[in-house]
């Protein structure tokens, strides 16, 4: 039976000026990317990710219908099916970055939080003392197992799979990346610095609902905020409109200060509305076609036509807020560190929170030329993170770091794949 039967049966600080963002946006959106996260994300929780969506979502397409969320998102993979599968699985070359994404989760585990979380899973014999036991086993063989064979033995002698069902039933993923943006801000408004981003409302739990959209908590034209329940909650401020928007979709940045300093800012809770896309509200007004979606287009229409990001951006009511973590890392929605290449978002109503999965898909790999290529991929990841874009069991974002550079590999992945939960036998 083998792995194609397995297959089958899934049938820079700076000026940034959006720069590293190009790539990352320039994603098409589709079924696979429009309706979590992203993009940062959350950070953690990463702004759309509830956190943040993918920042690919910014350019969803217009076309995506989800599809019914089927009541058990993952189904055992019988044994039979799984000989080959063992094959494909290896140790990173640097082990360090694994075990500390292990370790997080295992930390986020060990709290009362995950307690609640895991009362609420739908899958069948996936408890939080599995899978703590499952991330414990697995933290011992990636220390020591002193090769892929050894490591290959082990998990087909003690491991089950789950896979997820997808978004069409049979097991199709679709996978995109997020990272987190690298942007120019000033501690203290400006004639250049004008647009803040905001600290959480102390009294955000008991605002009233509806929540105040977008439009009235900033204005029209995103200036407004020190009128209302914003007044003082200003946190640094931006040169452009768009960039701050960004840095709520991504969920976390780092900031370069005209002071000389460097900030990073994380998300720190949201209004209680929907994600919506403003690329798939263009290509809904006939705009930019969707077939020609992606960020330089969308830039280039934002600075043909400046005064439309007054009609575009508040047509997204939901509102992200954000913290001060003080050089940290970008966090999760676990409320732990992600990892660069470890660490993935996924539907946290469905899927297991904090497990660790293997994912299957084409990502983008530099070439020695230093163009870019895909190559098939099986990688252990955690996961750690979700999305307000990131819905159902058939998306999945991966965090693959800081930066420009993170940024251009982020905004190259936006492909099918197939996922996989590891567990312990029963």
């Amino acid at each position: 039976m083998g792995i194609d039967r397995l297959n089958r049966r899934a049938v820079g600080l700076g000026r940034l000026v959006l720069g590293g963002l190009l790539a990352l946006l320039a994603a098409q959106g589709s079924s696979l990317a429009m309706d979590r996260g992203q993009a940062i994300r959350g950070f953690s929780s990463m702004g759309e990710r509830l956190g943040p969506a993918s920042a690919s979502d910014v350019l969803a397409q217009a076309t995506v219908v989800p599809n019914p969320v089927p009541m058990v998102p993952l189904q055992p993979v019988p044994t039979a099916e799984m000989a080959d599968f063992w094959a494909t699985v290896h140790l990173p070359q640097d082990r360090r970055p694994l075990l500390q994404a292990i370790q997080h989760s295992l930390t986020y585990l060990a709290t009362p939080k995950a307690a609640t979380d895991y009362q609420a899973q739908l899958t069948p014999g996936i408890t939080q003392e599995r899978v703590t036991r499952s991330l414990r086993r697995l933290r011992q063989l990636v220390q020591n197992s002193p090769n892929d064979a050894a490591f290959q033995a082990a998990l087909a002698r003690e491991f089950v799979l789950y896979q997820s069902t997808g978004r069409d039933g049979e097991g199709t993923v679709g996978f995109t990346g997020y990272f987190e943006p690298y942007f120019a801000a000033s501690p203290v408004p400006t004639a250049e610095f004008r647009y803040p981003l905001y600290r959480r409302p102390a009294d955000l739990d008991t605002w009233p609902t509806p929540h105040p959209t977008r439009l009235e908590l900033e204005g029209i034209d995103g200036l407004q905020g020190s009128r209302g329940p914003l007044q003082g909650l200003e946190l640094v401020w931006l040169a452009s409109r768009l960039e701050a928007f960004l840095v709520q979709v991504q969920g976390s940045a780092k900031l370069g200060l005209t002071d000389g300093r460097v900030m990073t800012v994380g998300y720190a809770g949201h209004t209680d509305y929907p994600y919506t896309s403003i690329g798939r509200a263009l290509v809904e007004d006939g705009k930019i076609a969707a077939e020609d979606l992606s960020l330089p287009n969308l830039l280039a229409y934002f600075e043909a036509h400046p005064d439309e990001l007054d009609t575009y951006i508040p047509k997204n009511e939901r509102f992200i807020f954000f913290r001060a973590t003080d050089g940290g890392p970008p966090t999760g929605s676990l409320s732990v560190p992600v990892t660069a290449g470890h660490s993935i978002a996924t539907d946290k109503t469905l899927m297991p929170p904090g497990a660790m999965a293997i994912i299957q898909a084409p990502l983008p790999q530099r070439t020695p030329s230093g163009d870019w290529d895909s190559q098939p991929t099986t990688r252990l990841v955690l996961d750690q993170d979700t999305g307000g874009a990131i819905i159902g069991p058939g998306r999945v974002d991966l965090f693959v770091g800081s930066g420009p550079e993170a940024g251009e590999l982020a905004g190259r992945i936006n492909t099918p794949g197939h996922l996989y939960y590891l567990l312990l036998r029963l």
